[in-house]
Parts: structure tokens; sequence; C-alpha cells
């Protein structure tokens, strides 16, 4: 019965002095942002989660877990969402919610009954304002995971370097998250161009070690499979003496030291190819 009438304090007075709270919980807030939210935005945002506060408060009372908070849950996520990538902190997304707490704190705190309402109501406001937490985490966590992808992408391009001749050059470590980026770009790109010949350049590969040469060799192995003869370049004599005091063995693989060299040999190995055709032609 308590709790009832609790809930029916705090319903009463946020219904009454919906205008006043508003306004002072906006101030408070977009103060806090320093100018980044404009304070028509800030009030937007706010007002629709005020009202959604008060229906849920009306519908099912001060159980934040109920399904009827599940609107405010919803309102919140998305805020956090927004606010992870408008470039705010967890701290000043959680403080958005926690900041109606000092809003309400004088109006609530007057007495015994408005003593214990407002506690209620400050434990619900926290548990709030940690589902902001954990919804911005979240979309950080997603920004980054997307922004990795991208660059991930962009450190591993495959260009066409002659008619029928494709190169992929590798600059920094290479791993196998991106052994598989480079082997899908290169498998999609030989079949896109009707390429014959694919140069894998390790120029800025700064060192290969064994876990690195399995990697090329896999990459090789795939884009034979295609029917392209594949070829690494960018054996500088510190990757050369490395390779040998490690063991590894290319087997059959050609190496050149330069990408020239490599492209040099790949339009060669053309020519023949295309002399040996006329010659079985004729």
């Amino acid at each position: 019965m308590a709790a009832a009438s609790n809930t029916q304090v705090l319903v009463e007075t946020l219904t009454t002095q919906r205008e006043e709270f508003l306004a002072q919980w906006t101030r408070t807030v977009g103060d806090e942002l320093q100018g980044r939210l404009s304070m028509a935005e800030v009030g937007r945002e706010l007002g629709e989660l005020y009202q959604a506060v008060l229906r849920a408060l009306i519908d099912g009372g001060l159980e934040g877990r109920g399904e009827h908070f599940g609107e405010v849950r919803s309102l919140l996520i998305e805020l956090s969402r927004n606010r992870a990538r408008q470039g705010f902190t967890p701290s000043e997304t959680a403080r958005s919610v926690l900041a109606l707490k000092e809003v309400l704190e004088p109006s609530l705190a007057g007495d015994g009954q408005g003593v214990q309402t407002y506690l209620q109501f400050a434990r619900l406001l926290d548990e709030l304002s940690l589902l902001t937490t954990e919804a911005f985490v979240r979309t950080r966590e997603e920004i980054i995971s997307s922004q990795a992808e991208q660059l991930l992408e962009l450190s591993t391009p495959v260009v066409k370097l002659w008619d029928g001749v494709v190169g992929v050059p590798l600059v920094g470590t290479l791993d196998s998250a991106r052994t598989q980026v480079v082997m899908e770009k290169l498998l999609q790109t030989l079949v896109d161009s009707d390429s014959t010949h694919a140069i894998i350049d390790i120029t800025g590969v700064p060192t290969v070690d064994t876990q690195v040469a399995q990697h090329l060799l896999k990459t090789v192995v795939a884009a034979r499979m295609m029917g392209a003869q594949c070829t690494i370049s960018g054996i500088r004599p510190q990757i050369a003496q490395t390779i040998v005091a490690l063991g590894i063995e290319f087997g059959d693989i050609p190496t050149n030291a330069s990408l020239s060299d490599a492209l040099r040999q790949a339009l060669k190995e053309m020519a023949q190819e295309t002399d040996e055709d006329v010659r079985g032609l004729l």
C-alpha cells in the first residue's frame, strides 16, 4: 500500500510540475554538454523520456525492470547510441539520466513520505543510468569493430598492374584475419579482371616468421587454385636471411627482390605463353 502511495505522490508531482522539471532538467544536461547539442535537441530527447517515464510509473509503478518500462529502455538505448556516435563519454551519457535526481530532490525531499519516494525513484534512475552505460559501450565497440574492418580493407588493396597481372602490396603485419581478407580480395580480383598472374609484394612487411610464411603460402595456394601463377616479391636481404635461418621453404613458388622484377618476369611468362598458343594453332 505504501509503495502504491509513493508512486501516486511521484506521479502527481511529476505531472503538476512537468514544465518546471523538464525545463530545469534540459538546462542542466545542456550546460553539461557545453553546447555540443542544441537546447532544442536536448529538450526534445528529454521530453520524450520524461513522458515515457511518467507513463511507465502510471502503468506499473517503480519497478524499473518490468515490461511497463520497455519504452523507457528503448529510448535510453537510442539516446546512448546517438551519444556514442556523437563523441560523448559514457559519464556524460549517464549524467543525462542522473541529473533528473537533482531536479526532483528539492520537491520530493521535504517530508518523510517525500524522502522515501525520492529514494525509491533515485534507485530507479540509477538502474536506468547503468543501462545507458551498457548500451553506450556496446555501440562504441560496434563502431571500433566497423572501423577496424574498414582499415583492414584499406590496408590490403589489390591493384591491376598490367593486363592479366594483379598485385597485392602488403604493408604491416600479416595475421590470420588479414590473410583471409587478402585471399578474398585477390581471388575476386582475379575473376573480375580475368588475370592469370598475381604478385604478392611484401616490401612493406617488417618481418617474416614461420607464421607469416604460412599465411603467404595459403594465399599463393588459393590463387593457384584459381589458375593464376603467383609470385612473391619484396624479398629484402634481411628478410632473405631470416627465411634461411628459420628454415622456411617456399617450394616452387617464385620469389623476386622487387615488384618491378616480379612484373618483368610475369610479362615474360605471358609472352611465352602467347607464343606457345600461337605455335599450337599453327
